[in-house]
C-alpha cells in the first residue's frame, strides 16, 4: 500500500489522578509517557450545576508538580501545617466515560481499571474492566432526595465491566476502511483543513532557526465518532463544548475478540469486532421492530479484519476489512409478553402503506454502507399457524415499494433463506477498486425474528467465505475457498461462538441456543441439554428481568432523564412515548414518500456517502500538523515505549488464541498448515497422546493428503431457532487441502531427498553425531513439494486468468510491500543508499570517527528536550 498521508491523532490524557480539596476537584491527566500533560478544574461547590474549567493548556511534568504543591499548600488549614494536607489524591483513573444527574448532583464516572482485548495496526483496544462513580458536589452543599439512592442502583445495573470498549488512538465506532480513508485524503485538501493548536512555548533552539512545521511536518487526523454506535455520547455531552477533545472518550458496546493465524509461522491476526446500536436499545421483547427514525431494535453493525501481523503500519502493512449488519425488521411490530407464553404472537401495530420507517432505515444504511444493501431473511415462510410469516410478507411489500424509486443499478436486494436448505449463492464479491486496494461497498444485512441463534449462524457462513476471499486478496492462499474442520476455521468459528454468545446474553438474557454445530449437525448429544438449560435461563430472563434492564439501559442511555415534578422511571407504564418522538410533537417538515433518501446520496452511489470527500463530510474532521517525532502520531512509541523499562509480559500482554498451539493436533507433525482438513475430533483439545492412536492419526494424515480434493465445498444444513430438528445433509468429502499436492512413491522420494539433502560434511564443514530421521527428510520433502507445486499453480493461473476471462473468477491483485510474497518465500526489499550510509556511519562510530550532526538529528534532539524538560 502507498504511504498514508496523514496519521491518527493518539489522545494526550490516558492516565489519569483525581485530587480533591474541600472546594475544588483536580482532574490531572497526561499521555503513557508522562511528558505532556492536561489539568481540569471542577468546582464543587455548586449543588446542582456542574462546572468544569479547562485552560486547554498543555503542561510538563515540572509544572504540575509546581502546581499541584501550590495547591497543596494554599489548601492547608494554617499555613506551614504539614501534618494534614489540603490536597489529597481520591482515585487514578484510564479514562473519563462521563457525568451524570439524577436529582441531585453531578457524579463523575472514570475508568479504574482496563485490560487490552486487541491491537490493530499497533492501536491498543481496551475493555473496562471496572468504574468508579464519584458524587462532585461537597457534603456541606450537597441537596438529598430521597429518590437519588434508587436512580444511583437503577444506573449502576448497567454493569460497565461487562463488553464496554475503548481507544486511545482507533475509532471504535467506525470501520477500519473508513479509519483507512480519511488517512488517505488528498494533500491539498489536508492542507486546507489545518487548524494550528500548536501550543506556543519557549524554545531553547530558536537561534538554530529550525521550525517544527518544516519540511518533516505529518498530518493528524481525528474524526468524529458515529453517535449511533457511542454509548456514552450523551454522559459527555455536557462538556463536549467546554474541554478539550483529548479528554472525550467515547466507549462502544458489543463483542471485541483477537486471535492469531499462523501460517507456517506467519502471524495473521483475525480481528471481531461487534457494534452494538445505543439507538432503540432494548430487551428482546420489550424492543421490536423499529423507532419512528427509523433505528431498529438488536442492530449490531459486526466488522471481521485481517491484518499481516509481521507489519506494524497502517501505511506499509496490509489489512481486509467486512463488514455486515443484524438487527429487527424494520417495521411496527410487537409481541405481548403478558400472556407468559414461550412464542407470544406478532402483531403489527401500525399500518404503513408507504414504507416509511424501512425508508428511514435503508436511508441510513445507504449512507454509512452505499450500494447494494442485501437483505437476508432468515424468517419463515411455510408455517402451518401464521406466525413469522406475518414479518415477511409486510417486509416484501415495503421493499418492493421502495425500489421503485431507486435506479435499478442500486436496488434493494431481497434473499429469503431457509436455513433447512444449503445455498451456495456466497461466492460474489463486489466492492469499489480504487489505488490503494478494493473498497466495500453495500452490506449484507441478515435478520430473522430475535436476531440471535439463526443470525448469528447465517452470519458466521457469509463471514467464512469472505474470510477466504481476504485471504486469497492477501495471498495467503491459492483460491477464496475454505473448508470445514480446518484450524483456520475452527479458530473464526470459536471467534462467532463468542460472539454471539455475548450478543445474546446482551439481548436475549442467555446464551446462544442452537449453535454452528448444531445447525450442521455434529454437536454432540451432551450439547441437547445444554441447549434446554439455556432456552430456560432465556425465558427466566425475559419473563422476570428484562424490565429491570430496560429501565438501567434508558436511564444510561439518557432517554429518560429524571427531572422534578415528572413522573419517576418506574411508575411509567410503558417506554414507547421516550423511543418514539413523533407521539410527543409533530414534525414540522415531511418527507417526501417518492425520493425517500438524503440529498446527495444517489450521487456517489455506490460509493457511501460518509466516505466521501466532500464539504460536510471534512466538517467532521479535525486536522493537525505536527513534526514526525511528535508523540501525538508516533504509533511506534505508543505500542513499544522505548522510553521507559518494560518486561514482554507488559508490552505484549494480549493472551489471545492461536491456531497452532489451540487447535493444531499435537501429534501430527506432517503437515502444520491452518488450511488442512481434520477429523471433527481432533483438535489441540482433544487429541489422544498414547502411541496407537498417535501413529493411526499420522496414517489418516498421508492418506487424507494424498487422497484428491473434492470438487465442491461440502454441504451444510441448518435449522431456525425453534425447531431443533433439521433435514438431513449431504455429507462431503472427508478431507482437502488448500493447496493440493500429488504424492509420490517411495522411490520418487529417495532420488528427491538424495538430490535435496547434501552430506553435513559439505553443507557446514563438520559432521554431525545425529542424522535427521526418516520422518523429518519426509516432511522437509513435502514442503519443497508444497513450494515448487504452488509456485507452478500460481504461474498457470495467471496465464490462464491472462488468456482467458472466465465467468465468475474474481482475479485479486496481492497487495503487499514486497515484490514477491507468499506463504512459501519473501524476497526481501532492496536496500537504499540512506540505509547503507546509516550502517557506514555506526561501523565507524564504534571506531571512534563521529559524522557531523545534520538538521534532521538537531530536530529529534530538540524534540527530545522539548518533551522531556521543557
Amino acid at each position: 500500500m502507498p504511504t498514508a498521508a496523514a496519521a491518527p491523532i493518539i489522545r494526550c490524557v490516558q492516565k489519569l489522578v483525581l485530587y480533591e480539596t474541600r472546594a475544588r476537584y483536580f482532574l490531572v491527566g497526561s499521555n503513557h509517557a508522562e511528558t505532556k500533560y492536561r489539568v481540569l478544574k471542577i468546582d464543587r461547590t455548586e449543588p446542582t450545576d456542574l462546572v468544569i474549567i479547562d485552560d486547554k493548556h498543555v503542561y510538563t511534568q515540572q509544572e504540575v508538580r509546581e502546581l499541584l504543591g501550590r495547591l497543596d499548600l494554599g489548601n492547608r488549614t494554617k499555613i506551614g501545617q504539614k501534618g494534614s494536607s489540603g490536597l489529597s489524591r481520591a482515585v487514578s483513573a484510564f479514562g473519563v466515560v462521563g457525568f451524570v444527574r439524577f436529582l441531585e448532583g453531578y457524579y463523575i464516572v472514570l475508568i479504574t481499571k482496563r485490560r487490552k482485548m486487541a491491537d490493530i495496526g499497533g492501536h491498543a483496544i481496551y475493555k473496562i474492566e471496572d468504574t468508579n462513580m464519584i458524587y462532585i458536589p461537597n457534603d456541606t452543599v450537597r441537596i438529598t432526595h430521597p429518590d437519588e439512592a434508587r436512580y444511583l442502583r437503577i444506573f449502576q445495573n448497567v454493569d460497565l465491566s461487562s463488553n464496554f470498549y475503548f481507544s486511545y488512538s482507533y475509532d471504535l465506532s467506525h470501520s477500519l476502511q473508513y479509519n483507512l480513508t480519511i488517512l488517505r485524503m488528498p494533500l491539498e485538501i489536508l492542507k486546507t483543513e489545518t487548524i494550528q493548536t500548536r501550543q506556543e512555548s519557549f524554545d531553547i533552539f530558536e537561534d538554530e532557526g529550525l521550525t517544527a512545521q518544516g519540511g518533516s511536518g505529518v498530518f493528524g487526523i481525528c474524526s468524529e465518532p458515529y453517535k449511533k454506535y457511542v454509548w456514552n455520547g450523551q454522559l459527555l455531552d455536557i462538556v463536549k463544548n467546554t474541554v478539550h477533545h483529548d479528554w472525550l472518550l467515547y466507549v462502544i458496546h458489543g463483542f471485541c475478540g483477537q486471535s492469531k493465524l499462523l501460517i507456517y509461522g506467519r502471524p495473521v491476526h483475525v480481528t471481531l469486532i461487534a457494534r452494538r446500536s445505543s439507538k432503540f436499545a432494548g430487551t428482546r421483547f420489550l424492543k421490536r421492530g423499529a423507532n419512528s427514525e427509523g433505528d431498529v431494535a438488536n442492530e449490531v453493525e459486526t466488522e471481521q479484519i485481517l491484518c499481516d501481523a509481521s507489519v506494524m503500519s497502517f501505511s506499509a502493512g496490509s489489512y481486509s476489512s467486512y463488514v455486515q449488519v443484524r438487527g429487527s425488521v424494520p417495521l411496527y411490530w410487537s409481541q405481548d409478553i403478558s400472556t407468559m407464553m414461550p412464542k407470544p404472537p406478532i402483531t403489527l401495530d401500525q399500518a404503513d402503506p408507504f414504507a416509511h420507517i424501512a425508508a428511514l432505515h435503508f436511508d441510513q444504511m445507504l449512507q454509512r454502507f452505499g450500494s447494494p444493501i442485501i437483505i437476508l431473511n432468515l424468517v419463515k415462510e411455510r408455517e402451518k399457524r401464521k406466525h413469522e410469516r406475518i414479518l415477511s410478507e409486510e417486509l416484501v411489500g415495503a421493499v418492493t415499494y421502495l425500489n421503485q424509486f431507486l435506479p435499478p443499478e442500486h436496488a434493494i436486494v431481497y434473499i429469503p433463506w431457509d436455513m433447512a436448505k444449503y445455498t451456495k449463492r456466497w461466492n460474489e464479491l463486489g466492492g469499489f477498486v480504487v489505488p490503494t486496494g478494493r473498497l466495500q461497498t453495500g452490506v449484507l444485512r441478515t435478520n430473522c425474528v430475535d436476531c440471535l441463534d439463526r443470525t448469528n449462524t447465517a452470519q458466521f457462513m457469509v463471514g467464512k467465505c469472505a474470510l477466504a476471499y481476504q485471504l486469497y486478496s492477501l495471498g495467503l492462499i491459492d483460491k477464496p475457498n475454505l473448508q470445514f474442520d480446518t484450524d483456520a476455521v475452527r479458530l473464526f468459528e470459536e471467534l462467532y461462538e463468542d460472539h454471539g454468545d455475548t450478543l445474546s446474553l446482551q439481548y436475549g438474557g442467555s446464551q446462544l441456543v442452537h449453535r454452528v454445530k448444531t445447525y450442521r449437525k455434529i454437536a454432540p448429544w451432551t450439547q441437547h441439554s445444554k441447549d434446554i438449560m439455556q432456552t430456560l435461563s432465556r425465558y427466566y430472563s425475559n419473563a422476570f428481568s428484562d424490565a429491570d434492564r430496560q429501565d438501567s439501559i434508558n436511564l444510561f442511555l439518557g432517554v429518560f432523564q429524571p427531572a422534578e415534578g415528572k413522573p419517576h422511571l418506574w411508575e411509567l407504564p410503558t417506554d414507547f412515548y421516550l423511543h418514539h418522538k413523533n407521539t410527543m410533537s409533530l414534525s414540522q417538515t415531511r418527507r417526501s414518500y417518492t425520493y425517500w433518501w438524503t440529498r446527495g446520496v444517489l450521487n456517489h452511489l455506490p460509493l457511501p456517502y460518509d466516505e466521501v470527500t466532500c464539504t460536510e463530510n471534512r466538517r467532521k474532521l479535525i486536522v493537525k500538523k505536527f513534526h514526525k517525532y511528535e508523540e501525538e502520531i508516533d504509533i511506534h512509541n505508543e505500542f513499544f515505549r522505548p522510553y521507559e523499562l518494560s518486561s514482554f509480559d507488559d508490552t505484549f500482554c494480549l493472551a489471545m488464541t492461536n491456531s497452532i498451539r489451540d487447535f493444531m493436533p499435537k501429534n501430527v507433525g506432517i503437515d502444520p498448515s491452518p488450511f488442512t482438513v481434520r477429523k471433527p475430533d481432533e483438535t489441540g483439545k482433544s487429541v489422544v497422546g498414547n502411541k496407537s492412536n498417535r501413529e493411526e492419526t499420522v496414517l489418516q494424515r498421508k492418506t487424507a493428503a494424498s487422497a484428491p480434493p473434492p470438487p465442491s465445498e461440502e454441504a451444510v444444513s441448518s435449522s431456525s431457532e425453534d425447531d431443533s430438528g433439521t433435514d438431513k445433509e449431504d455429507e462431503g468429502a472427508v478431507s482437502q487441502r488448500s493447496t493440493p499436492v500429488k504424492m509420490t512413491d517411495t522411490g520418487d522420494n529417495i532420488k528427491i531427498t538424495e538430490n535435496i539433502v547434501q552430506s553435513m560434511k559439505d553443507m557446514y564443514g563438520i559432521n554431525l553425531s545425529d542424522v535427521p530421521s526418516e520422518d523429518d527428510l519426509t516432511i522437509y520433502t513435502r514442503f519443497v513439494q508444497l513450494g515448487q507445486n504452488q509456485h507452478k499453480q500460481d504461474k498457470n493461473n495467471q496465464q490462464l486468468c491472462s488468456k482467458h476471462r472466465l465467468d465468475g473468477v474474481i482475479n485479486l491483485i496481492h497487495i503487499s510491500s514486497f515484490s514477491q510474497d507468499n506463504i512459501y518465500e519473501v524476497q526481501p526489499p532492496k536496500v537504499d543508499k540512506k540505509s547503507i550510509d546509516i550502517f557506514h556511519a555506526h561501523i565507524q562510530a564504534g571506531r571512534g570517527t563521529m559524522q557531523p550532526l545534520v538538521k534532521e538529528d538537531i530536530l529529534m534532539y530538540r524534540e527530545y528536550i522539548r518533551n522531556r524538560y521543557m
